[in-house]
């Protein structure tokens, strides 16, 4: 796809991004069906539960027949509800959602959108599914809707800013946002890439891209034993099922900007593995961090909200702030910056 990305545009390269964007959607879609039984298969192995096991060979076909249950219920709008809000957020939600995925490279030529600011990109667009999430709290005209999204808007936003200060210190590293040269930054073994001279922004990154996905032990906003169901509560049917398929794209597109920034992307561990593709190396960094995030899930009981934005203001991010200033010092030493 990149080399058309400086020709003039015709139909045929509409055409092509056109093809392209319906494979990724594809693939994503593919992503998050089997996504869902991976992770109730894990959790249950973790927890000593069967986890799926009924609808297909091994329960393969389980997400297939709950995606279709939830395309087949009766699509309800409450009463009193702002009907035009109510039925925008989740398309609000989706779509920035599947936006983001332009800008991930899989590989050296493998990529849709070359962009400079590629994680700026992806801070940008993923704070418009917050407003999303508050438009479809407050339009359900449901008190507990209202309280899971203004507890999102409240959680998203606290966590963005340690996210985003957590890629300072690499980005004076490497001397670029471009999530390219990212990857080409980072050397030929698997103790140059970012997570090991990064670590505190690895670890701060980590953290606060799970609390970014409202997953355990950071799920305050669909806290079912205060809210019910959160901000989605009053929603049924595929609307419903629009807020969980932007959940989980946004878990695809995480885990691969962990693999990019920190995990040497689609560079083998040893130049003696490089016979073997760089997507595949790409897929298994990948598969790592969606299991980590499975297993976290597993694993943590939920925090208390005050617990929750303690967490943000005083630990993530004063501890972002010492990796800007210790990648500072080092550059200075070593003279290693871009």
């Amino acid at each position: 796809m990149q080399r058309f990305w400086n020709d003039p545009i015709s139909w045929g390269h509409a055409g092509i991004y056109l093809l392209g964007a319906i494979a990724v959607l594809a693939v994503v879609i593919l992503f998050v069906t089997y996504a869902i039984y991976f992770e109730r298969k894990v959790i249950g192995w973790m927890q000593y539960r069967r986890g799926p096991n009924r609808v297909g060979p091994f329960g393969l076909l389980q997400s297939v027949v709950d995606v279709a249950k939830l395309l087949l219920k009766e699509d309800t709008v409450p009463a009193k509800a702002d009907r035009k809000l109510f039925i925008l957020a989740p398309v609000l939600a989706f779509v920035p959602s599947f936006l983001v995925l332009a800008i991930i490279p899989y590989g050296l030529k493998l990529q849709f959108a070359d962009v400079n600011v590629g994680f700026l990109y992806y801070i940008a667009l993923s704070g418009v599914t917050t407003i999303a999430i508050v438009i479809g709290g407050w339009a359900s005209n449901n008190k507990y809707a209202l309280l899971g999204g203004m507890r999102s808007a409240a959680q998203m936003i606290s966590y963005e800013v340690p996210l985003v200060m957590s890629v300072v210190g690499l980005t004076m590293m490497t001397g670029s946002l471009n999530l390219r040269d990212i990857v080409a930054y980072q050397g030929e073994y698997f103790w140059q890439w970012n997570f090991i001279p990064q670590i505190i922004g690895f670890v701060v990154f980590v953290i606060a891209a799970v609390s970014e996905l409202n997953r355990t032990p950071f799920d305050l906003p669909e806290a079912e034993s205060e809210l019910v169901a959160g901000y989605h509560v009053e929603y049924s049917g595929f609307r419903f099922a629009f807020f969980m398929l932007s959940e989980y794209i946004y878990v695809y597109a995480i885990a691969c900007l962990a693999t990019i920034l920190f995990l040497g992307g689609w560079n083998p561990p040893l130049p003696q593995l490089d016979f073997i593709p760089g997507l595949i190396w790409f897929a298994l960094k990948f598969a790592c961090i969606v299991f980590f995030l499975f297993w976290i899930r597993a694993t943590l009981p939920r925090l208390r909200v005050d617990q929750l934005m303690g967490l943000a203001w005083k630990v993530l991010l004063p501890l972002a702030i010492l990796n800007i200033f210790l990648t500072a010092i080092g550059i200075e030493v070593f003279g290693k910056g871009g």
